[in-house]
């Protein structure tokens, strides 16, 4: 009874932002741009349009996760929720602009969109009072074995109001006296081999104990499988990455449409980043590398030119090690700070080495090092590599290898034209935060779990 009133409270108060913001455009929508269509609706038609934009901004909401408020930190759940807004609203302005037949006022929308920012800050700051009021922390037990350092993650994401970490104790501990969790409310499971966790994990179910478990690569692929019955038993049927020609073939002609369009609006911005390369130093404008894909498939991956044309000279692969990398130039920091120096790699959607969205292709001398400690890692390879990824929305750049194929692999388990889209629509979420482009340790290469 206790999680159905959390529950419920829970999605009370998320309903009430979607109101909110449904009422803000409301507002705006009968106060000026309802009455200036080329035919004004009536009743019926008015509530379409308004029930068009509580939709979409609920399916935006999604993407970003900008209501869990239980999860994240008041300035995320402000920026999802303007960016949600940001989005609906233009929606509804080129929606309007069709039925105008003529370019409409912006302004009255852009005062909407500030009024809907002031409400995601007061309506994310209210939830997140009310909800650690209201819900004390839940007794949480960490059980490690390979992996260890899982309470760290807990304080640096800022969600020490969510679970009170009581106990941290290794598995073999554990599985001497499973009594150790009587108490607890929430338990993570962090590096736990596979019949050690299944042991934990059905004392916990029978005990009505949460269970959050970082999965190893096994159990995603295993994410993948198929349920089937055969010799009159359930069977789970687990094949290599098989998407269906229909998949495929969707999946291509999106890439081609939207890196055209892509192409066609950034010209201006691309024909100026070029230009301030050159003006810089004089030397080439784009940066060619070899890159894997599909099968390990060799291909050149082109990017807008962001370090110095010595800055592999002694021919040692390195990644970045971020804004403290001296390689980088002046010109570069910009550039990859606003992620500019990826743009070219629309040319090579269109060519057909690149997808919008898969895993990021690695470097040769780079995945052989990973796959020295890391022979999965060539797992990552069944799909085209992509513009974005899993990896790169859901993780930082300075995520460890291992973390970033598990990411991928997850991906690649569940092909999907609708995962595709909201990984797109991510995308854009990250672009303006700067813990994705954090850099690695200087020199590090390493597979590092």
């Amino acid at each position: 009874m206790k999680k159905v009133k959390h529950d419920l409270l829970l999605k009370l108060v998320k309903m009430l932002n979607v109101l909110l913001m449904t009422i803000a455009f409301s507002g705006c929508w009968y106060l000026y741009y309802g009455d200036r269509l080329v035919s004004p609706y009536y009743r019926n038609g008015n509530y379409l349009v308004i029930a068009l934009f509580l939709i979409i901004y609920c399916v935006c909401c999604n993407v970003y996760e900008a209501l869990i408020v239980s999860m994240k930190q008041i300035s995320e759940m402000v920026y999802s929720q303007f960016l949600a807004a940001l989005e609906t609203d233009a929606v509804m302005f080129i929606i309007t602009w069709l039925l105008t037949k003529s370019f409409p006022n912006l302004w009255p929308l852009l005062g909407t969109l500030g009024v809907q920012l002031m409400l995601a800050v007061i309506w994310s700051y209210v939830a997140h009072q009310w909800y650690f009021r209201t819900f004390p922390p839940h007794k949480t037990a960490v059980i490690h074995d390979a992996r260890e350092g899982l309470q760290d993650l807990v304080q640096e994401y800022g969600l020490t109001k969510k679970y009170e970490i009581q106990k941290i104790i290794s598995a073999n501990e554990c599985l001497q006296d499973l009594s150790v969790l009587k108490g607890i409310e929430t338990v993570f499971m962090s590096g736990v081999h596979s019949h050690d966790r299944n042991i934990i994990l059905k004392y916990c179910i029978a005990e009505d104990i949460e269970v959050m478990v970082i999965p190893r690569i096994g159990d995603v692929l295993m994410s993948s499988s198929k349920a089937i019955h055969m010799f009159h038993l359930p069977m789970l049927q687990v094949r290599r990455y098989n998407a269906s020609p229909e998949f495929l073939a969707v999946k291509r002609l999106m890439d081609i449409v939207i890196a055209l369009i892509a192409l066609i609006l950034l010209s201006p911005i691309m024909l100026c980043v070029a230009l301030a390369i050159k003006l810089y130093d004089g030397g080439p404008i784009l940066y060619s590398q070899v890159r894997l894909t599909k099968d390990g498939k060799l291909f050149h991956i082109h990017k807008f030119r962001s370090m110095r044309t010595d800055a592999e000279k002694d021919g040692v692969a390195r990644l970045s090690t971020g804004e403290n990398d001296d390689r980088i130039t002046p010109i570069g920091k910009v550039i990859r700070k606003l992620r500019l120096d990826e743009l070219p790699q629309l040319w090579d959607i269109l060519q057909g080495d690149l997808s919008i969205v898969g895993p990021r292709p690695e470097r040769p001398e780079i995945a052989q090092q990973y796959m020295e400690e890391m022979p999965e890692f060539a797992l990552r390879l069944q799909a085209k590599a992509g513009l974005t990824g899993y990896a790169q929305v859901y993780g930082k750049y300075n995520t460890t290898p291992y973390d970033k194929l598990q990411m991928d692999l997850t991906y690649i388990a569940h092909p999907s034209i609708v995962e595709d889209l909201k990984i797109m629509m991510a995308t854009i979420k990250i672009l303006f935060m700067a813990e994705s482009t954090e850099g690695v340790a200087e020199g590090q290469t390493t597979a590092k779990k």
